[in-house]
């Protein structure tokens, strides 16, 4: 009996690591960033009708992978820094100090952000640079960007875009269509950064941040969230009658519906759960932009 409770307790030990190191890296996230990037070289770098040899590139698997590495080493800087105000703003999330030992995280941080400096450096120089300053540029985020009001929204929002960018770089094409698709990336990403601040906003009040929501207050932050989603908006319906595309002209009238219902939804947000549906919407937004490459 003291056998099998010992392998049960085993089990469970690496099954709680696993699931701890799913949420740590933000799996979802990594998901969509990786889809965004196949996405892009099927159907904007092209030709379409190659699409299982642009997945089955090897090199270009190793693109997206080096930006998974570096994108997990910065979710992990970023809860390593943020251990006491994640503890009061969704302390059920909390992994490093419970399930990981900060050690282990800084570790597993460094280990990575080597390994995808280190494949963008076999790719090209152009990469190796961009895997260098994104993974410079997550931990100074995570160290004192978002601590700062904007600057840290933006910061997110950038490298975001630059995701999209770097598969432009790696081809070599500096292709609009790409560039256009990186701008709604960070418009979005700017404005889903703004909202968890907003529902962040009990624990980076109590540990001194100065987010935009803590210096301008909810009421105009919710104006400069209007703002960009104006500038969103603007991109997409810019970008359909520029292109005269089909699609994308559906596509610029269908955002009127769930355009509306959001700026509904944000001008009665009050609570922890009305910002964190706000923010999850976002990223249902964003995954709309993604696969809206398909049909172009």
């Amino acid at each position: 009996m003291p056998k099998l409770l010992s392998i049960d307790t085993n089990q469970h030990f690496y099954l709680r690591s696993i699931a701890g190191l799913l949420r740590l890296v933000r799996t979802p996230n990594l998901i969509i960033l990786a889809l965004t990037q196949y996405l892009t070289r099927i159907f904007l770098v092209g030709p379409e009708h190659l699409w299982k040899s642009a997945i089955l590139d090897p090199r270009f698997s190793l693109l997206v992978l080096s930006n998974l590495l570096i994108a997990s080493a910065g979710y992990i800087i970023n809860d390593y820094y943020d251990i006491k105000i994640d503890t009061v703003n969704k302390p059920e999330r909390v992994i490093i100090g419970k399930i990981f030992r900060r050690r282990v995280a800084m570790a597993a941080h460094t280990i990575l952000n080597l390994a995808g400096i280190a494949i963008g450096l076999y790719l090209s120089k152009y990469i190796f640079l961009i895997n260098m300053l994104a993974a410079i540029w997550l931990w100074l985020y995570s160290n004192r960007l978002k601590r700062i009001p904007f600057l840290g929204n933006f910061s997110i929002a950038a490298l975001t875009a630059l995701s999209i960018i770097s598969v432009d770089i790696y081809f070599g094409l500096f292709n609009p269509h790409i560039y256009i698709f990186a701008i709604f990336a960070m418009l979005i990403s700017v404005i889903r950064e703004i909202i968890k601040d907003m529902e962040d906003i009990k624990g980076d009040l109590r540990f001194g941040c100065k987010t935009l929501p803590i210096v301008f207050g909810i009421r105009k932050t919710k104006i400069v969230i209007y703002f960009f989603l104006s500038l969103l908006i603007l991109t997409i319906v810019g970008y359909a009658f520029y292109t005269d595309n089909t699609t994308m002209k559906w596509y610029s009238i269908m955002m009127f519906f769930p355009t509306l219902f959001f700026i509904h939804k944000i001008y009665y947000a009050d609570t922890k759960r009305a910002y964190h549906f706000l923010s999850m919407f976002c990223k249902l937004i964003m995954l709309s932009g993604a696969t809206v490459m398909i049909f172009l």
